[in-house]
């Protein structure tokens, strides 16, 4: 069997890996909303399928939904709904489903289902300083509730406490993208100065670390059109990924939001986006949405993370792999 192909589902649920993954899962998941709550955040549950979604998946595809003879889409993210939500609940979260048809050679990373589920979270009229204290401190928290509950667990799955000292001490490193691109060209890897990290390059500069690291200010053109442009540095957005240590990779992907409605048409067409697909939103923002910061924590690769397993097929009891045609 190879690393992307999960065993036939019966098998795979029976499996003593996969139980332990979802006792990590469980345990991340009550630690996750114990730290959000107790920062005043409230959790909604997101809509699973609406006439747009996130534009902004790397190669991935929406898939079409007939909805009453419209042609609504399954969420890949609920990002523009967290906005829209912001006037009633200034703090929030999500468990948020996402899927995302991503290209087949994906398979491969490990890090990638079509399936898969996010600790989505907003906040009102917060910078990107803000919620970056936000995933630290969201981060740290599951950490120490994980192994303050099923230390035994992760044990058995090969894991060391001592995996994550550096993270437990709570200062997580920071480079800007056009640092990271440096560094990956200085160690012979072809990184493009005008696109995300791509996942070869994540996983190089994940090795390198011994704690998790954020990476700000992605180039304009590289994300959605929601993304803040820093309006002291035209072609650069107030962004971030955190990128796990150990070879995992990204763990979250944030920003500060545009939240201006001329802005944000502009940035649409300049992404080429149709502004007339996304009526219900720009109607809103017409109105006046807050101005505000998020992120999304990818639920099974934090799972990944903090288990060690090899793939996120392993700590996903329904796993649907990139290109395999899974129940």
């Amino acid at each position: 069997m190879e690393l992307h192909t999960p065993p036939p589902l019966g098998e795979h649920l029976r499996s003593p890996q996969l139980r332990s993954a979802m006792l990590v899962q469980q345990e991340a998941l009550h630690a996750a909303r114990e730290f959000l709550r107790g920062e005043g955040f409230v959790e909604l549950l997101p809509p699973l399928v609406g006439p747009v979604t996130d534009p902004g998946g790397r190669g991935a595809k929406a898939l079409d939904v007939d909805y009453y003879g419209e042609p609504y889409k399954l969420m890949t993210s609920a990002i523009l709904y967290k906005q829209a939500s912001l006037r009633g609940f200034p703090r929030l979260f999500y468990i948020a489903p996402n899927v995302r048809v991503e290209p087949p050679e994906t398979a491969s990373t490990g890090r990638h289902l079509v399936e898969f589920h996010q600790i989505d979270v907003e906040m009102a009229g917060a910078t990107r300083h803000d919620v970056q204290e936000i995933v630290a401190g969201l981060l740290t928290h599951v950490v120490d509730h994980v192994w303050a509950t099923a230390a035994d667990v992760l044990r058995g799955l090969g894991r060391d406490e001592t995996d994550f000292t550096e993270l437990r001490q709570g200062k997580f490193d920071s480079r800007t993208h056009e640092e990271a691109v440096a560094r990956l060209i200085d160690r012979g890897h072809p990184q493009s100065p005008d696109a995300e990290i791509d996942w070869a390059g994540e996983k190089v500069l994940s090795l390198e670390a011994d704690r998790p690291f954020f990476i700000d200010d992605y180039p304009k053109g590289s994300r959605g059109f929601y993304d803040r442009e820093d309006p002291e540095r035209p072609g650069v957005l107030r962004n971030f990924d955190l990128i796990a240590h150990g070879g995992y990779g990204e763990l979250v992907s944030g920003s500060e939001r545009e939240s201006d409605y001329a802005t944000i048409v502009t940035r649409m067409r300049e992404s080429g986006e149709n502004p007339a697909k996304y009526a219900w939103y720009l109607e809103l923002a017409r109105e006046g949405i807050e101005a505000s910061a998020g992120f999304g924590m990818g639920l099974q690769r934090l799972v990944r993370f903090l288990t060690g397993l090899d793939a996120l097929w392993q700590v996903s009891a329904y796993p649907k792999p990139p290109g395999v045609i899974a129940p």
